[in-house]
C-alpha cells in the first residue's frame, strides 16, 4: 500500500493527551524565561536575527529542495516540510548547555521564536506545503484552514506559554523551583508518548520505515549543519554557534505530530516523519553536544596549558631572577579562550 494512503490509528483521547503534553512543554519553556530574555535581544541582535532567519526562511526552503532531491512520497515530503515549520525544541537548551554553549542566547532565541511561530507557523506550512508538485495535493485534499491551524497553534503554543510567562513574573521563586521538574517530565512525557504511537501502529512503521529512516536522518543533519553554518558565516563566536546550531537543527517534532492528527487526519508519512523525527532528533543532538564538548574541553585545556608554558618563561614567573608573582592558567584561559577553535 502506498505510505500517502494509510492512516496511523489514534483515538480522540490520545490526541487530549497529546495536545495537554504539548501545552505543558510550553508552559515549561516559560517557566524559565524572564523579561530579561526577551531584553537581551536588543542588546546583542546580531545572534537573535541571524537564528531567526535561518529557521524561518532557511530550513524550510532548504527541505524543500531536499524533499525534490530525495524525490519521497507526498506525505513523506509534506511531513519533513511540516517538522521545518515547527518552532525550535525545548530540549536545544538542554543540548547547548550539555555542549558548553551559551546557554542565555538559547533560552532567549527560544522564547521569542515561540512567540513568533504562533503566526508563522500555519503560514509557513500552507505556503511551502502549497508550492510542492506533490505534497500540494494533499494540501487541497484536507482542505487546510490557515486561520483555524493559527486558533489550533494558539490554544497549544500560545496561552500555556504566557501563562507561564505570566507565573514567572507574578511568582519567580516558584516557577524556579517548578520548572525543571516540568521540564524533565514533559520531556520524559512526549518521547513516551511517541513510543507508544509508533508501537500501536507498530506494522505500518515497519513496512515504511526504511525510506523515513534516510529522510529523516538527512533532514536532520542539514537542519543542525545549517545553524552551524549560518552563525558561522554571520562571524559568531564558538558558544554562540553552538546555540543556534541546536536552536536551528532541535524542532518541535510533537506539535508536527498533534498537527498531523488534527489537520491532516493521521496520514502515514507525515505521522511516522514527526513520530520518529521527535525520538532521532534527541538522539542526534546528544551524540553532537556530548562530542562537542570533548572538543571543547580538549582546546581548553591545550590552550591553558600552553599560556601556563609561555608564563613561566617569561620575566617575573615563578624561578626567574626577576621575581614575582606567576600567573594563573586558569584565569589567564578564562580571559583568553580560543572560542574560534572549539
Amino acid at each position: 500500500m502506498n505510505i500517502d494512503d494509510v492512516v496511523l490509528n489514534f483515538t480522540p483521547g490520545s490526541m487530549v493527551a497529546l495536545n495537554i503534553v504539548l501545552g505543558f512543554i510550553m508552559f515549561g519553556i516559560a517557566l524559565d524565561t524572564a523579561p530579561s530574555d526577551f531584553a537581551a535581544v536588543l542588546k546583542a541582535p546580531k545572534a537573535m536575527i541571524i537564528a531567526m532567519l535561518a529557521q524561518i526562511i532557511l530550513l524550510p526552503a532548504v527541505t524543500f529542495g531536499l524533499t525534490l532531491l530525495l524525490n519521497v512520497q507526498a506525505s513523506i515530503a509534506l511531513g519533513m516540510i511540516l517538522v521545518a515549520c515547527c518552532p525550535p525544541g525545548n530540549i536545544s537548551q538542554v543540548l547547548t548547555y550539555r555542549s558548553r554553549g551559551n546557554v542565555a542566547l538559547s533560552v532567549s532565541m527560544t522564547a521569542v521564536a515561540n512567540v513568533l511561530y504562533i503566526f508563522i507557523l500555519p503560514i509557513s506550512v500552507v505556503f511551502w506545503g502549497s508550492l510542492h508538485p506533490t505534497a500540494s495535493e494533499l494540501v487541497r485534499t484536507v482542505s487546510l484552514n490557515g486561520w483555524q491551524m493559527l486558533l489550533e497553534i494558539f490554544l497549544i503554543i500560545g496561552l500555556p506559554f504566557f501563562a507561564g510567562l505570566f507565573i514567572r513574573a507574578r511568582w519567580p521563586r516558584f516557577a524556579g523551583r517548578v520548572q525543571p521538574y516540568a521540564r524533565w517530565i514533559s520531556l520524559a512525557a512526549l518521547v513516551g508518548f511517541i513510543a507508544i504511537a509508533l508501537i500501536g501502529n507498530w506494522t505500518i512503521f515497519m513496512a515504511y520505515i526504511g525510506v523515513v529512516l534516510v529522510a529523516v536522518f538527512l533532514h536532520d543533519a542539514v537542519a543542525l549543519g545549517l545553524g552551524y553554518a549560518s552563525a558561522r558565516i554571520g562571524g559568531l563566536p564558538s558558544r554562540e554557534r553552538k546555540a543556534i546550531t541546536f536552536e536551528v537543527g532541535i524542532r518541535n517534532a510533537g506539535l508536527g505530530l498533534g498537527l498531523v492528527f488534527t489537520f491532516f487526519g493521521g496520514i502515514g508519512g507525515m505521522a511516522i516523519v514527526a513520530g520518529w523525527w521527535g525520538i532521532w532528533d534527541i538522539i542526534a543532538g546528544l551524540l553532537l553536544a556530548t562530542a562537542w564538548a570533548r572538543v571543547t574541553r580538549k582546546a581548553d585545556a591545550a590552550y591553558a596549558a600552553s599560556h601556563a608554558a609561555s608564563a613561566s618563561s617569561e620575566p617575573g614567573a615563578e624561578g626567574d631572577p626577576v621575581g614575582g608573582t606567576p600567573a594563573s592558567p586558569a584565569s589567564s584561559a578564562d580571559a583568553a579562550r580560543p572560542e574560534a577553535s572549539a
